[in-house]
């Protein structure tokens, strides 16, 4: 049996016919129900504005279920159990008298049992939904979850806070950014700070530089409405990359409480360098695919996909740069890339760590001398630390190679399957637990950081540069870190 205790709730899931709902949310609600992790009393609410019947949004929600979590996955006993959790409801998220039959549902659940709010919804209803659950008289000891991204520069993300600030404190507010739930992320903790072995040597002195790449094969995938007025600074590098950078960069903290992490987390983001103007052309490269191949077939470019802009010049790929201000990191580069229409589906942190200072092996085998710590979040979550050692036989003399020293979680674990992070942070928000969520100051860190960027592409008026479908992007991007003597791990 499970040994986390969660109390029963009522999880009211706002926007639940969207695609985030059905491909990510159902599936990660119906995989804790299988592991055990719902009490027997929670009830799953699926609020849309579609008209139709009730049935037949379940009857849709059920066959979408079916997909995601897949036939061979489901198991005929648990899904009966988890559609017997969950109710319809037709709710205009604006109307505040559609708010009467969700207040009905959670009395009948009674007082004592909490209501989650779930807004898989645009930011710019969140003020609303929360205006309307407060007029229902469902604002006290309620939890709203908030999806990104929210606002799309400090000021907007400011009056959406804001906007839910005038119905939920701080603690009920949980921002979702789903990378922090992903298991490797987690054991960011693990691995530094219960390891001296790394948390000794995790500065300045022993770390030359650390790379942080999130690339994807796909394209916009017909979400070029969305896509193209938010573009890959906002969409990714604002909050992922961001947040990765925080727990690779931050100090130890107090403890493992929320506000102590993410008070760490927090001055990592104020200690962030701006870049200047003469940077942006140095230290920033931002691209935009143009047509051509991803796995042996032909892509059409950004600008030829289905309903685009033909003179958009939204970035589809960023490199830069960043720099820390602190004792920690001084003199440390952290390269950031991320990209679409990439030769793979990868999110890896490289940890690279300094040359012995005295050298004593054969000059021609310098170049190989360089540890790296690996930390691989998808396709396959892992851990990986590269060393040096001798070649096997007597003909090889003191001749060096570097190999890896590998934690592979599915393999390691093979009895254990390894959750999606949306179930990890759907139940951390059932227990309270914040400490894999985004404080309002971090957000508006974070945005402030990225606001120069934009606001000096926007000054400059420089356009994307180009990069085929399939490649690593642009070739700048390669100039970017070369110019400092350093390459990409693994590109090819």
């Amino acid at each position: 049996m499970p040994s986390i205790t969660v109390e029963p709730c009522t999880f009211a899931l706002f926007g639940a016919l969207g695609d985030l709902a059905l491909r990510k949310l159902f599936p990660a609600l119906y995989q804790l129900d299988g592991a055990g992790l719902l009490h027997d009393d929670t009830r799953i609410l699926a609020l849309a504005r579609e008209p139709g019947s009730d049935q037949q949004h379940l009857s849709f929600i059920e066959a979408q279920l079916r997909k995601y979590v897949g036939a061979k996955e489901i198991d005929a006993a648990v899904l009966e159990r988890f559609l017997a959790r969950l109710t319809y409801l037709h709710v205009d998220f604006l109307k505040a008298e559609d708010y009467l039959a969700l207040a009905e549902l959670a009395e009948l659940a009674g007082r004592e049992q909490r209501l989650i709010a779930y807004f898989a919804t645009p930011a710019a209803v969140y003020g609303a939904i929360c205006e309307n659950l407060s007029k229902a008289g469902l604002a006290e000891n309620t939890r709203v979850v908030l999806e990104k991204p929210i606002g799309s520069d400090l000021e907007s993300s400011r009056k959406v806070n804001d906007a839910v600030a005038q119905f939920f404190p701080e603690n009920r507010i949980y921002r979702i950014d789903h990378y922090l739930g992903k298991e490797t992320v987690q054991n960011l903790i693990a691995l530094r700070f219960a390891n001296s072995l790394f948390e000794t040597q995790w500065n300045q002195n022993y770390i030359s530089h650390v790379e942080i790449t999130v690339a994807e094969k796909v394209g916009i995938e017909g979400r070029w409405g969305y896509f193209d007025k938010a573009g890959q600074l906002r969409d990714m590098i604002q909050n992922h990359l961001l947040q990765l950078l925080c727990l690779i960069a931050m100090d130890p903290p107090a403890d493992l409480s929320a506000d102590s992490i993410r008070d760490e987390k927090v001055k990592v983001l104020k200690a962030l360098a701006p870049i200047s103007p003469e940077g942006l052309t140095t230290q920033v490269v931002r691209g935009q695919y143009i047509a051509g191949h991803s796995e042996g077939k032909a892509v059409p470019g950004y600008l030829e996909e289905e309903n685009s802009n033909t003179q958009s010049d939204t970035e589809t790929f960023v490199a830069l740069r960043a720099d820390i201000r602190n004792w920690r990191w001084a003199g440390v580069p952290f390269y950031l890339r991320t990209g679409k229409r990439m030769p793979q589906k990868l999110s890896q942190i490289v940890i690279h760590f300094k040359e012995p200072s005295h050298y004593i092996f054969a000059p021609e085998q310098r170049l190989q001398i360089s540890n790296k710590l690996i930390i691989r979040l998808q396709p396959d979550e892992g851990i990986s630390l590269r060393v040096m050692t001798k070649e096997q036989g007597l003909d090889k003399g003191m001749q060096l190679r570097s190999g890896p020293l590998q934690l592979n979680f599915s393999d390691t674990y093979r009895s254990a399957r390894i959750p999606d992070a949306y179930e990890r942070l759907l139940l951390e928000v059932m227990r309270g637990n914040q400490n894999l969520f985004v404080r309002k100051d971090e957000i508006e860190a974070a945005w402030k950081w990225c606001d120069q960027l934009i606001a000096g592409w926007k000054k400059s008026g420089d356009a994307p540069k180009p990069y085929a479908a399939g490649s690593w992007g642009p070739m700048s991007s390669i100039a970017l870190i070369t110019r400092d003597g350093r390459s990409w791990y693994g590109d090819i």
